[in-house]
């Protein structure tokens, strides 16, 4: 039986596959993980959402667990990452972000609840492939998936560069004030800058989801080893296995909270990459106010 809850491979447990022509595990999870994230959201938001007059004061009241842990999620990232940042721009982005956040959380989640490690013990019970699944995953442990998330954040860092900046902001931004004999050092290295952001959030995102999710792999084949190790040893590989299953729950519940920071970071970071291709107005007023000061 040890040897049915563990594969070959800690990478085979979290490679993408293909389930039908160009349609991959993948994508089907990411389809997955787009219906439940949105169904949660919208029954989240009419839970949140104010009542009728006639119920009084409850309708100001969010109903139901899962709707409330949502609003103190939003209210947290709207107040402590999305308007310190972004300031009067906020408005303009937050549906952007909050998507993104609540997207590769989702992503991220699904990968921790084990739907395809039971298709593989089920294939090995009935005639299908013991190491084929139709859906599960984590997606985001795949870089193809992360670098397109990012290519999404990429395109509303320069969106904001050209409208907030304009063209000629857009490109005394990339000289960083720096005096015309740098140029030829500054441009290069600006212009690798606004590929590399994204990318360093694309890997940053698939690094850890994929490291992760084969660690836990690697624990759960301990048992195999010993059992090969050992001569079929049932005291031994039995001792090793509930030393494995232990550490592994306790990785999990730190894959739990690495799938929520991850995704803050990815949302957070955007959002700072964004701020980064803002003009503020605050800065026009502090320096009218020091230009005040100066002269008085």
């Amino acid at each position: 039986m040890i040897e049915l809850l563990a594969a070959g491979s800690p990478i085979d447990h979290v490679t993408d596959k293909t389930v039908s022509g160009a349609l991959t595990l993948h994508m089907v999870s990411l389809g997955l993980a787009f219906v439940v994230g949105m169904a949660v959201l919208l029954l989240s938001a009419r839970a949140i959402s104010t009542g009728k007059e006639q119920v009084g004061t409850p309708r100001f009241l969010t109903k139901g667990r899962l709707a409330q842990l949502v609003e103190v999620i939003t209210l947290y990232l709207l107040d402590n990452a999305i308007r310190p940042v972004l300031k009067e721009e906020s408005d303009r982005f937050t549906p952007f972000l909050l998507s993104l956040f609540f997207f590769v959380l989702t992503c991220n989640m699904l990968g921790l609840i084990p739907i395809m490690d039971v298709q593989h013990l089920a294939g090995h019970f009935t005639s299908f492939d013991s190491h084929f699944a139709y859906v599960g995953g984590t997606a985001t442990s795949s870089l193809g998936v992360t670098i397109g998330l990012a290519l999404f954040s990429f395109v509303a860092i320069q969106y904001q560069g050209f409208r907030s900046l304009g063209i000629k902001g857009w490109c005394m931004h990339l000289t960083g004030g720096a005096p015309l004999y740098l140029l030829p050092i500054m441009l290069p290295v600006e212009l690798l800058g606004l590929f590399i952001k994204p990318v360093a959030l694309a890997i940053r995102l698939f690094a850890n989801m994929l490291a992760g999710h084969t660690l836990l792999a690697v624990l759960t084949g301990f048992g195999v080893t010993a059992w090969h190790m050992s001569d079929a040893n049932w005291l031994i590989t039995g001792g090793i296995e509930a030393i494995a299953v232990v550490a592994a729950i306790m990785i999990s519940f730190l894959e739990l909270f690495v799938a929520f920071l991850q995704a803050f970071i990815f949302m957070f970071l955007t959002s700072v990459f964004i701020g980064q291709m803002t003009h503020f107005h605050e800065d026009d007023h502090d320096e009218e106010h020091h230009g005040k000061l100066a002269a008085a």
